[in-house]
């Protein structure tokens, strides 16, 4: 039986990795932690922080995966939003669902993130 996620391992290119910093811990916020001694001469760079685990390992050769995507709650999308406009960094606006507001963003690999708030009136 399955008990819960224990992390989602998204793909990148080979030797990428402060471009994944900069991104998932510079603007996301996820704090890097060091990849046990056995994996790290594969590459790629981990994110954890209090039961959310996000792994990037290296594939090769790369190819974004474009429809398939994590879905990140954040605590508030105006906050999210503001760190992504400070970065520069493009987001696009998608349709809310019932009790979500939502919006994707595209890693630096250009791989879909989904960005979501629980919306207090749905």
């Amino acid at each position: 039986m399955l008990l819960t996620l224990h992390h989602v391992q998204l793909a990148m290119p080979e030797g990428k990795e402060d471009d994944a910093i900069a991104f998932y811990h510079g603007i996301l916020g996820l704090p890097v932690v060091e990849k046990p001694d056995a994996l790290r001469h594969r590459g790629g760079v981990w994110f954890e922080r209090a039961g959310l685990r996000v792994h990037l390992g290296v594939e090769k050769p790369f190819s974004p995966a474009r429809k398939a995507h994590p879905a990140f709650q954040v605590a508030s999308l105006t906050t999210m939003i503001a760190a992504l406009e400070a970065a520069s960094w493009p987001w696009r606006e998608d349709i809310d669902l019932p009790g979500l507001r939502r919006l994707y963003v595209d890693d630096p690999f250009s791989k879909r993130i989904e960005l979501l708030e629980l919306s207090r009136s749905g």
